[in-house]
């Protein structure tokens, strides 16, 4: 390489090292709810910069009172809140029988772009943040890191790894035995000490948290029942072990026996909780966990054990059961003061109907500003984010989303949402 040559090839280098100046955006929000459980506050600017807030103004600021490059975005005539929150989606699947036939046919890449399609109707729904409790693992961490680092586009997720049971709801069921040993995951476990293993060897992995099923599940293929399997000492174990590595427990959980058994061992959140009664309920309030009630879960099992044939007897039986008693629990649990974080358990649903969960939630008795804290603040402090998202405040990424109106008058706007910003990068306009 000639002298010449070598010096442009510098110079490039140096025009990509060096480091640019921040483009500032300004949003124009007709209504803000900066801070859900606060009242919306009307003409603000929120200045956006390098992916973060940096500062929410009264009245419109002009772009001329910036200095560089700057872009505004006018939403003066809708209202602007913070990016939703599900604490409970399945980014892997969608159930029915034609994905779960097609699933049999696809390459773990192919699956994996199906992911990435699934992910963003997430986002564009207006949910910049989701918490993956069952996925096939490497797959989901790859997909939360190369989202991360910007490789590709998706909402923000926080991944768990599985670990359960011989026999229970995270083991494989209803196939050929041959299969069930090829599927088999070396995170199911027996016993105090195997189920420790277990924890440590998905935290190694890359999880982000634990999730574990103390009790039976509706999806299971077997006529094994939705109360508690597995045992006190196992639970204690996993939250144990999860809790010395810097890791949280979440529990699906149905019957209240085995409700009351994670919260009595340490869980930060179950899901579902079906059968939550007033033992759950003192000990919900007692430890601070969270419940995260996937109500749209419940309603499409129930719907599908009805109108399709492709569920077995066994599952068929539980669906209908479980997933018309949801409701009702949840209202209990909700009026008792029981903390609630947002979440769906959107892959049993389609992924992008996330919202239809807070309509169903206002139907149980819910105020739509409760459902909005549910998936904003409530759902940041589950996962232990609060200092970075949650709310629209100086400092917190611009994870912002706009509705032509407000949603503390009409939930059902939830369910078209018409402008997605997350980490300062517009997604939906």
């Amino acid at each position: 390489m000639t002298l010449h040559r070598r010096l442009i090839a510098a110079l490039i280098l140096l025009a990509f090292a060096a480091p640019g100046i921040a483009e500032t955006t300004l949003i124009h929000a007709g209504q803000l709810l900066a801070v859900p459980g606060k009242a919306p506050a009307a003409r603000q600017t929120i200045v956006v910069e390098d992916g973060r807030i940096i500062a929410v103004k009264n009245g419109y600021a002009s772009a001329a009172d910036f200095g560089g490059d700057v872009t505004v975005i006018d939403l003066s005539k809708q209202f602007v809140l913070p990016g939703l929150m599900d604490m409970h989606v399945h980014l892997q699947g969608e159930l029915g029988p034609k994905n779960d036939s097609e699933a049999l046919k696809m390459s773990d890449q192919l699956m994996q772009m199906r992911s990435i399609f699934f992910a963003m109707n997430t986002l564009r729904a207006g949910f910049t943040t989701v918490r993956d409790v069952g996925s096939s693992e490497q797959e989901m961490y790859a997909m939360r890191d190369a989202i991360e680092k910007g490789w590709i586009d998706g909402p923000r997720i926080i991944a768990a790894g599985g670990v359960g049971i011989t026999g229970g709801h995270m083991d494989v069921s209803g196939m050929n035995p041959d299969f069930m040993e090829i599927l088999t995951s070396t995170n199911i476990c027996d016993g105090p000490y195997d189920c420790r293993r277990a924890t440590r060897n998905v935290i190694k992995y890359g999880a982000d948290l634990v999730k574990i099923t103390s009790t039976g599940g509706v999806l299971t293929d077997r006529a094994t029942g939705t109360e508690q399997q597995m045992e006190m000492d196992e639970l204690k174990e996993v939250v144990l072990a999860a809790a010395r590595m810097g890791k949280k427990v979440a529990s699906h959980a149905h019957g209240e026996e085995g409700i009351i058994a994670a919260l009595e061992a340490g869980v930060a959140s179950i899901e579902h909780g079906t059968y939550t009664g007033p033992r759950a309920i003192k000990l919900f309030k007692e430890t601070g966990a969270y419940l995260v009630p996937t109500l749209l879960a419940g309603k499409t099992v129930a719907t599908m054990a009805v109108e399709s044939e492709f569920m077995s007897p066994a599952i068929r039986e539980k669906a209908i059961r479980v997933g018309n008693d949801m409701a009702g629990s949840f209202e209990k649990a909700h009026k008792a003061g029981v903390n609630i974080a947002y979440g769906t358990d959107s892959g049993v649903s389609q992924h992008g109907r996330n919202a239809e969960e807070a309509v169903l939630m206002v139907a149980a008795g819910m105020s739509e500003m409760d459902v909005i804290i549910s998936a904003t603040i409530n759902a940041a402090d589950l996962i232990d984010m609060s200092d970075s998202i949650g709310t629209i405040e100086a400092g917190k990424f611009a994870d912002i989303i706009a509705v032509d109106a407000s949603p503390l008058e009409n939930i059902d706007e939830l369910l078209d949402v018409d402008f997605v910003m997350k980490g300062g990068k517009v997604y939906k306009d």
